[in-house]
């Protein structure tokens, strides 16, 4: 099932409702799911590899803890800072900016041309980092079962 964009998130509590919540696909609904996107995301850094390998450790821990409760919702959303912590560093490491497109001009409407790559050494060893915990989150057997039982319970539909 798609990940709803639908629910009025600021009022949910998935921790109380995981019958609400949908993985999605990637990092869908990283910072809408409450209250896990509160606990994660003070951690969540990547400007330096030293920064990144603190930040990545960190939440993985949580990952950790999170399957220690079988809270999968908590996990699955550990594993998309992580792949979000990849995915933004790996960004800034190929455009200073951070911005991967620009508009052509105003007229184009939609079309948008992709920036030339500026790579940054630095952020490119941040994505890697990330990149590590991230896999190992989500290849983690517990995990796997966990998102198995939660996509039989509640995402059948």
């Amino acid at each position: 099932m798609p990940f709803d964009y639908s629910l009025d998130f600021p009022n949910i509590n998935f921790r109380q409702h995981p019958e609400l919540y949908r993985v999605g696909k990637g990092e869908q609904g990283v910072l809408l799911v409450e209250p896990y996107k509160s606990e994660i995301l003070p951690y969540w850094r990547f400007k330096t590899p030293e920064i990144a390998k603190e930040s990545s450790e960190k939440i993985y821990e949580i990952f950790l803890v999170y399957l220690e409760n079988n809270d999968f919702i908590g996990a699955d959303m550990a594993r998309k800072f992580l792949q979000m912590g990849y995915t933004r560093s790996r960004r800034y490491a190929n455009h200073k900016s951070g911005r991967k497109y620009k508009s052509i001009s105003p007229e184009s409407g939609d079309k948008k041309e992709v920036l030339p790559y500026d790579v940054d050494p630095v952020k490119a060893e941040s994505a890697a980092i990330f990149k590590a915990k991230w896999i190992q989150a989500k290849t983690n057997e517990k995990y796997l079962q966990l998102l198995a039982e939660h996509k039989r319970m509640y995402e059948l539909e």
